[in-house]
């Protein structure tokens, strides 16, 4: 608004906080808001402290979907097409949209209590999803039937991740364990680790050449697809990162933190990052866990989810 004003901070580790404020001093001829900041602070696209060596880019959306949802969005995933979208939310429900407009296309109903986790397969028709029910489901994005029912778990299902197609897929839980499964028999293949303690998230890749995955004590099923040279990192409650060898079931290495892990992801079959619910974000190499390469900590939120994005990273926190 025209003499409105936005407060802005720069904060430094070890370092007093900067504070100064933006203020909108009317319109250009060219109808841009003409906004004026205070000394230390330089305006543009970008919001930048040259004092400090830092900048903030901050980007509008340019769709905002109001109405998919009640309540807290959960979680949710874009199809590989980018045609779809999924979510899940505390008001209970799992919805299907169409990414260009919001317009709701499918709700998938057949949970029990809070969903916690939804995702696309590859070919982007059917979604997979993992509730507090202990339940893991496989459904049609096309008519909204679940087609598939997955029982094992003795606590509420907390990830998943999909295993190359899709033929065999993985779930975590508040049970401590870390599963695969076999859509097309809905049974589970093996525990993948038992850690005695919530697992909050799981990620799964390739793993760097150097790495020992272990060889597995039984001969796997011939039902198991895609799990060969694979590394399943395990983010738990108990404050440890856990690599497994996802064909041989054995530990490939264990990382411990300041606090619970909440989530993971790789960066490459090399470099991983992990985020805790004291907002440390973990950036480790997997052929030396014994410290991080950095820790990266911007507030003491909660590090709820992380996303590789070009040459960086997304995070999402509590704040």
């Amino acid at each position: 608004r025209d003499e409105g004003e936005a407060w802005v901070s720069c904060r430094s580790p070890g370092k007093p906080t900067l504070y100064g404020r933006l203020t909108r001093r009317g319109l250009s001829s060219e109808g841009v808001p003409d906004i004026a900041a205070s000394e230390g602070f330089v305006k543009s696209i970008l919001i930048s402290c040259p004092h400090e060596n830092v900048s903030t880019k901050f980007l509008a959306p340019y769709t905002n979907f109001c109405r998919i949802h009640q309540k807290s969005i959960t979680c949710l995933d874009i199809s590989s097409g980018g045609g779809l979208g999924v979510s899940t939310s505390t008001d209970g429900t799992m919805k299907i949209w169409q990414a260009a407009n919001g317009e709701i296309r499918r709700q998938l109903e057949g949970h029990v209590y809070d969903v916690n986790c939804c995702r696309f397969f590859p070919s982007g028709l059917v979604v997979l999803s993992g509730g507090m029910d202990a339940q893991l489901k496989i459904w049609s994005a096309e008519d909204a039937s679940c087609v598939v029912t997955f029982k094992g778990h003795k606590g509420g299902i907390l990830d998943t991740a999909i295993v190359d197609r899709g033929r065999n897929v993985l779930s975590c839980s508040r049970d401590g364990t870390a599963r695969l499964w076999d859509c097309g028999k809905s049974a589970c293949l093996g525990v993948i680790a038992d850690c005695g303690s919530p697992v909050n998230g799981i990620a799964m890749g390739t793993a760097d050449n150097s790495l020992n995955l272990g060889v597995p004590e039984k001969a796997p099923s011939e039902r198991e697809i895609g799990t060969e040279g694979k590394i399943l990192l395990l983010a738990r409650e108990d404050k440890k990162l856990q690599g497994v060898g996802l064909r041989s079931r054995q530990p490939v290495f264990l990382f411990i933190g300041c606090d619970a892990f909440n989530c993971c992801t790789f960066l490459s079959s090399t470099y991983i990052l992990a985020g805790t619910q004291d907002g440390n974000i973990y950036h480790l190499d997997v052929r030396n866990m014994n410290a991080p390469i950095q820790v990266i900590h911007r507030s003491g939120a909660p590090v709820l989810s992380l996303l590789p994005y070009r040459d960086g990273f997304i995070a999402s926190q509590g704040s």
